[in-house]
């Protein structure tokens, strides 16, 4: 556990150290989200000022995946690209799985802490069309935790499998297709029209994110049953951890 809480601290250091950078990196989508569709095109009477009950579970959501991605996803890859830094880890006195536990751990602080940015900017920015009422802070702080894991379980298979030169490509084809059909900014329930869409959309976690923030924060908004909120988002984080870990094996013994 020395070596783990070590290994821990390091990241964490380093999190400190570029924490202004950190900050508007996970701020700079939320805020953007929340100041155009819920403050500019509201007051433009492009859309209705209660679409701001609507956006927020989605905006939550969205920069809680991202940050977590971003927080696994990129470094991971950066260590087993040129520069190799992962081997300084592989020499630890630890297992391999504590390793993958590590960066999951890292990338869900990261998690929390943009999830917790997103509260202050939506407030400050929509504060006079939001009518949002925390239905169980328990229920808020579970979906919470595994939005959190989830997110590093996402960053760690991502990062495993994508060389740091295909970074942008995996924005490209995977996180923004994620984000856009992960029911952020409509409701799951929405897509009853296009049945074949809202069947196969239920692969991505960014769904029970959404909704199940939805089903907390607004749950006046037609959604996805908690229950099966928190069985998706659990048999997300069991497949996607199983498959980052077997990545990071895989790439470490290559």
């Amino acid at each position: 556990m020395k070596t783990f809480a070590a290994l821990l601290q390091r990241d964490i250091t380093v999190l400190i150290r570029d924490l202004p950078e950190f900050v508007v990196r996970i701020a700079m989508q939320p805020f953007l989200f929340v100041f155009v569709f819920g403050y500019v095109l509201p007051n433009a009477g492009q859309v209705q000022p209660s679409y701001a009950n609507l956006l927020l579970p989605g905006i939550l959501a969205a920069s809680m995946m991202m940050a977590g991605v971003q927080g696994t996803a990129i470094p991971l890859s950066q260590d087993f690209g040129a520069i190799k830094e992962i081997e300084d880890r592989l020499m630890a006195p630890i297992r391999i799985s504590m390793v993958v536990l590590e960066k999951i751990v890292m990338g869900t602080l990261q998690s929390w802490i943009a999830g917790g940015l997103v509260f202050p900017i939506a407030w400050i920015i929509m504060r006079n069309n939001l009518s949002v009422h925390v239905q169980s802070f328990i229920t808020l702080f579970v979906l919470l935790f595994l939005v959190g894991i989830a997110s590093a379980a996402t960053g760690i298979t991502l990062g495993t499998s994508i060389s740091p030169f295909k970074i942008p490509l995996m924005f490209a084809t995977i996180i923004i297709p994620m984000i856009f059909l992960g029911a952020a900014y409509y409701p799951w329930h929405a897509l009853g029209n296009v049945a074949w869409l809202q069947k196969v959309i239920l692969i991505n976690p960014m769904v029970y994110a959404a909704e199940g923030f939805r089903s907390v924060l607004t749950p006046k908004v037609e959604h996805i049953r908690q229950l099966y909120v928190i069985l998706g988002l659990l048999a997300a984080i069991t497949v996607l951890s199983g498959i980052g870990l077997r990545g990071f094996v895989k790439r470490a013994y290559s």
